[in-house]
């Protein structure tokens, strides 16, 4: 008996060992009834069938092999899609995602094997029965994946977002504290209440900001006429009082006006400068050099100091991105490796183009931005 109709006239035994297996997956399937642990199996295992009897050329199969055969016709998912997405929900982890599927492979086999002993003829039955489960693994995890990051992202989201209430209480009572004149070590404990908290802060807005562009609903800017040079110096004041030891210097010529999100830009800025100076050599400036044309503006953010890497380089505003010498820096300095993701972000939503370069004398990020406002990303 071929495959395909082996398993049309057996579904409901390897129904049974397909649920029997689920049940050993737990935590997740400890609760569940007999429909949720089948979800379906049984759609999945006649695709699987309905692929065995259609004609394929050798090409067709490795395309599906590799998880890229034709979707669903008159459906947005497949069978396979579909429960990844419950399996997600379930709290089942990848691992057993994939188990399900190497156990459903193995039993079939076995059964079909043990059932119809199979001759050499049906050889072919078995490689296009693989190529099929794959396809569908393939679907399976690449839904997953995406389902777990979603509500990774979501948690996040939520996570930053219930955790300012708090914080905005504790800066409020450490500014009051600091306020009453109490004595010194009061006024000094408040001063590093008040520093923590708008560090602290700082992180919140990257997580948000972060995840803001994970969903698909990137960085949030509201735009309007200003004069760049104004915003860029007022941030850089403020960066000099929290650094009151590194020389920034800012020289800004031609025309600085432009439509933009004043705070974003300085986000922007500050991210840069920050990271020039943490990473810049100590007893060099840091220097801001604006120039314009009659369409955009650029803003170049310089520091000496040891070169970055080119592999370095090359994913340097990719998220949680850090270089070989920065990767155990997760410890208290404030800094979640999104600095300067954000920073690109924050270029993109202004339709601008934000590049580095660096070599041994010099490490530049250089933002260019049209002066225009086209369509700015506002939600």
């Amino acid at each position: 008996m071929r495959l395909a109709d082996f398993i049309a006239r057996n579904m409901e035994p390897i129904l049974v060992q397909w649920e029997a297996f689920a049940t050993t997956l737990l935590p997740a399937a400890a609760n569940m009834e007999s429909l949720g642990l089948r979800d379906h199996a049984q759609q999945i295992l006649e695709a699987v069938a309905k692929d065995l009897q259609t004609l394929q050329t050798r090409e067709a199969q490795r395309e599906k092999s590799l998880g890229r055969g034709p979707g669903p016709i008159d459906a947005t998912e497949t069978a396979a899609q579909t429960h990844a997405l419950l399996r997600a929900r379930g709290g089942f982890n990848i691992r057993q995602l994939a188990a399900e599927y190497r156990a459903l492979r193995a039993s079939v086999l076995r059964l079909w094997m043990d059932d119809c002993e199979p001759v050499g003829s049906d050889l072919d039955d078995i490689i296009r029965f693989n190529e099929a489960i794959d396809q569908a693994l393939a679907e399976s995890v690449t839904f997953f994946s995406a389902q777990v990051e979603q509500n990774r992202n979501l948690l996040l989201g939520m996570l930053g977002h219930d955790m300012r209430s708090p914080l905005q209480a504790i800066q409020m009572t450490a500014s009051y504290l600091e306020a009453l004149n109490a004595g010194e070590r009061v006024s000094q404990a408040a001063a590093r209440l008040i520093r923590s908290g708008s560090r602290m802060q700082a992180l919140l807005d990257d997580l948000t900001d972060f995840n803001r562009t994970r969903l698909g609903l990137g960085i949030k800017v509201t735009t309007a006429r200003v004069n760049l040079a104004d915003v860029l110096a007022d941030e850089l004041d403020e960066l000099r009082a929290i650094h009151p030891d590194r020389q920034i210097d800012l020289n800004v010529s031609g025309d600085s006006e432009g439509i933009w999100d004043s705070q974003r830009i300085q986000q922007l800025l500050g991210n840069l400068v920050l990271n020039a100076i943490k990473y810049g050599a100590q007893d060099a400036p840091v220097r801001v050099v604006v120039t314009s044309d009659v369409t955009h503006v650029r803003i170049d953010v310089r520091n000496c100091g040891p070169a970055i890497e080119r592999a370095t380089l090359a994913r340097i505003f990719d998220p949680l991105m850090r270089g070989p010498d920065r990767q155990s820096e997760g410890d208290g300095s404030g800094n979640l490796g999104l600095g300067l993701y954000i920073a690109s972000e924050i270029a993109k939503a202004h339709h601008g183009v934000i590049e580095a370069r660096s070599d041994e004398t010099e490490t530049s990020f250089s933002v260019t931005l049209p002066r225009a406002d086209r369509t700015v990303i506002r939600h």
